[in-house]
């Protein structure tokens, strides 16, 4: 397999006016695999995935499911498969599934892609960042 183009279709970036801090949620989800005609390709097929990428601010004091802010991403993903592998991944697609050696490299494609603009997106509507930074000690003495 291997990822030959990216597009994104849209870009949302919101935040409530009475946000408060709580829980992020991320989540990655397919919404549809397609065969593409690429003359360009000759021994292999062309996939279209297509997903959508979105950081959810939830309720601080969860009394409801109303999102306090969002970060979401919709695009597609080319990738070039053999033969073999297109019909593995559009059989398991009838069942809203993508075999895992395909699912695991697109899914780190779209967190390099897409984690980088939701941190831009994020420091531009003061929204609390989604990606877990720990924490640098100070020690009492420099390094040298």
């Amino acid at each position: 397999m291997q990822i030959i183009g990216f597009n994104l279709k849209k870009v949302l970036a919101e935040k409530s006016e009475n946000f408060q801090r709580g829980p992020i949620n991320t989540n990655i989800e397919f919404t549809n695999v397609d065969k593409e005609n690429l003359d360009m390709i000759k021994d292999n097929e062309a996939l279209k995935v297509s997903f959508i990428f979105s950081v959810q601010y939830q309720d601080a004091e969860k009394k409801d499911d109303l999102k306090h802010g969002e970060v979401s991403f919709n695009g597609d993903i080319l990738i070039s498969v053999s033969k073999d592998e297109s019909k593995e991944i559009t059989k398991s697609w009838k069942k809203k599934q993508i075999p895992e050696i395909t699912r695991i490299p697109v899914i780190n494609f779209i967190l390099r892609k897409c984690s980088a603009k939701a941190l831009f997106l994020e420091d531009e509507l003061n929204l609390p960042i989604h990606i877990p930074f720990p924490r640098v000690e100070k020690s009492a003495q420099a390094p040298q």
